[in-house]
């Protein structure tokens, strides 16, 4: 594949040359971990720190309710956003209907800026793992087969992690299913690079060979579309993932891979 041309990001990505010919770019939550259950308890843990008036625990129909609009989030912290509106009593069409105007006039109620809920977040998950790290963690299973799928890459390609997520908790999580993944293999939230940013250097560290990117989120696989600098990467949708029966629908008449957990477990691509 020819050498990519476009901004060149320094001190962050480092040319990893092997004899592969395919390297992976995979989001996670969504992907390789199915973290709804958890990212719901933690956003209610953390609203409850923001507004006084909302129970220690949060009711089960609301995170179930909670995982049918995960695919709207794109950031962990907005679950906290989520969660206080399910508690005022939205139903999930209305956040569906509505979901960015709702979410910022939480935010001007309470005069709270996304990177406080940021940090609210963090550190909520931080006390959660310092309290009780077993329960933490199994609140955050990968899908079935994905272990066994990252450890058979790890032999013989090179992956990424590429998520919204902070980096220390996607290390955790890997850690906790025996999965090794280098520091400078997992690209999350504390490097403030939009994924597009994250791929372009990656292209680029990687000229002679071609790159996947696993991602369940329909606006992220439209929005790396708008970049001709990518065109060169194969793009996957994680039909398993956080997305809607329309997101599919839509997708299905993009240049998308389209595929099923089970397909993406046996494909050797």
């Amino acid at each position: 594949m020819p050498a990519q041309t476009g901004h060149f990001i320094p001190l962050i990505f480092d040319t990893i040359m092997n004899d592969d010919s395919i390297v992976y770019a995979l989001d996670f939550d969504g992907v390789l971990c199915d973290s709804a259950v958890e990212t719901a308890m933690t956003g209610w843990k953390a609203a409850g720190k923001i507004w006084n008036d909302m129970p220690k625990a949060a009711p089960t129909i609301l995170i179930d309710h909670f995982r049918a609009v995960r695919p709207l989030i794109e950031t962990g912290f907005e679950a906290i956003l989520a969660m206080r509106l399910l508690f005022l009593g939205e139903t999930v069409a209305g956040i569906y209907s509505d979901y960015a105007a709702k979410s910022q006039n939480l935010l001007q109620e309470r005069q709270i800026s996304t990177d406080e809920l940021k940090k609210l977040f963090g550190a909520t998950r931080d006390h959660w793992i310092a309290a009780d790290q077993a329960e933490w963690i199994a609140m955050n299973p990968l899908f079935d087969g994905i272990a066994e799928k990252l450890q058979r890459l790890g032999q013989r390609s090179t992956w990424y992690v590429v998520t919204t997520k902070q980096e220390r908790f996607v290390k955790q999580i890997l850690q906790a299913h025996a999965i090794e993944l280098e520091d400078k293999k997992i690209f999350g939230l504390d490097r403030n690079l939009s994924k597009p940013e994250v791929l372009k250097g990656l292209v680029q560290s990687h000229p002679a060979q071609t790159l996947y990117f696993a991602e369940d989120r329909l606006p992220t696989l439209l929005n790396v579309q708008k970049h001709a600098e990518l065109d060169s990467i194969k793009l996957i949708f994680a039909l398993w993932g956080y997305n809607t029966p329309e997101d599919k629908t839509l997708a299905a008449a993009q240049p998308f891979m389209l595929q099923g957990l089970e397909d993406f477990l046996e494909s050797e691509s």
